[in-house]
């Protein structure tokens, strides 16, 4: 859900195309559209698959940032944005709407099961959880946690790892949890002893977590858990744990930005990604987003949960605190 920031452009990249990217040239908006988005990688190879198939290669060119770049140039741009179309947390867009009117109204047949928007349409879902390296807990003789809570245990010290709040809206998933279950003085107390035993191990990327326990850096992580899923089909020594603090979510949706009614290529391409792009999506981000749509038993967590409140920017920058408190 983080990454560093960097720009990457897919299909047919001309030299007039990496000018426009580079902002030595704008693209023309009626012919080729421009497309900011937070996703991971592995997302943002599906988009572009399916647009191209669908007919679109060489209209768009993707420009991928972290969260938190993206959501400042929402906040601070609005509607003047460079991008047509933007893919991004949910919360963001909803703060970015509420605060800018910075999107254009995007119809749809799909049936959100969190009732949706008027200008925006999810496109994946991530859920958090704990994941461990099975060889190496068996070498330390370490036992298998089975809360966040167990993972601030001496014995952890130096052999976990999780996202950074500030860096990463994947820690935001860690944070919910531990303030939900805990609440505010025992969760500041959680947290802290955690980022005691993660030491070094606290990433700015929401991926670094499980790359360090599959190279057996660490026993332990928190991240997405369908990266640990992943992992154990694809044979390594990684399980997953849902921990009982719970699972929580955050979507992602596409919306289109008010271009003054120059707008129609870019409400065709945000409605190939919703809609067209979604079947694949699900198989990589399995989190039912839609009315009817089926995810397999596996895939579903154990304890999943949602914040009893609106997730905001706003909130975001109150739990960011917490967390900032926590490492005093």
């Amino acid at each position: 859900m983080m990454k560093k920031s960097t720009v990457m452009m897919f299909g047919t990249v001309s030299s007039a195309i990496v000018l426009a990217a580079c902002g030595g040239a704008e693209a023309d908006t009626k012919d080729q559209v421009i497309i900011y988005s937070n996703a991971d990688d592995e997302a943002i190879e599906v988009m572009e698959t399916t647009l191209d198939k669908k007919g679109y290669e060489g209209k768009y060119i993707i420009q991928s940032f972290g969260t938190s770049e993206l959501g400042g140039k929402m906040m601070a741009e609005g509607k003047d944005i460079e991008a047509d179309v933007v893919t991004m947390a949910s919360y963001f867009i909803e703060s970015a709407q509420t605060s800018k009117s910075m999107f254009v109204e995007l119809s749809s047949e799909l049936k959100p099961l969190d009732g949706g928007s008027t200008y925006a349409l999810p496109i994946l879902g991530n859920v958090g959880s704990i994941f461990i390296n099975t060889d190496l807990l068996a070498q330390k003789g370490l036992p298998v946690p089975q809360t966040i809570k167990d993972l601030t245990k001496p014995e952890y010290k130096d052999l976990v790892s999780f996202p950074n709040i500030l860096d990463s809206s994947t820690g935001w998933l860690l944070v919910q949890a531990i303030m939900s279950e805990y609440g505010e003085k025992e969760g500041k107390q959680v947290l802290a002893d955690l980022i005691k035993n993660a030491g070094p191990h606290i990433e700015s990327s929401g991926s670094g977590p499980i790359k360090k326990v599959k190279t057996g850096e660490v026993a332990a992580g928190f991240g997405l858990r369908i990266q640990a899923i992943d992992a154990k089909n694809e044979g390594l020594p990684i399980d997953y744990i849902d921990p009982t603090e719970g699972n929580f979510t955050l979507t992602e949706s596409v919306a289109v930005v008010d271009k003054e009614g120059d707008e129609a290529l870019a409400s065709e391409i945000a409605k190939v990604i919703a809609t067209e792009a979604r079947a694949d999506l699900l198989k990589q981000y399995p989190v039912a987003l839609y009315e009817g749509e089926q995810v397999e038993e596996k895939y579903i967590p154990k304890y999943l949960k949602k914040w009893d409140t609106t997730l905001t920017v706003d909130l975001l920058e109150k739990h960011q605190t917490f967390f900032k408190e926590a490492q005093q």
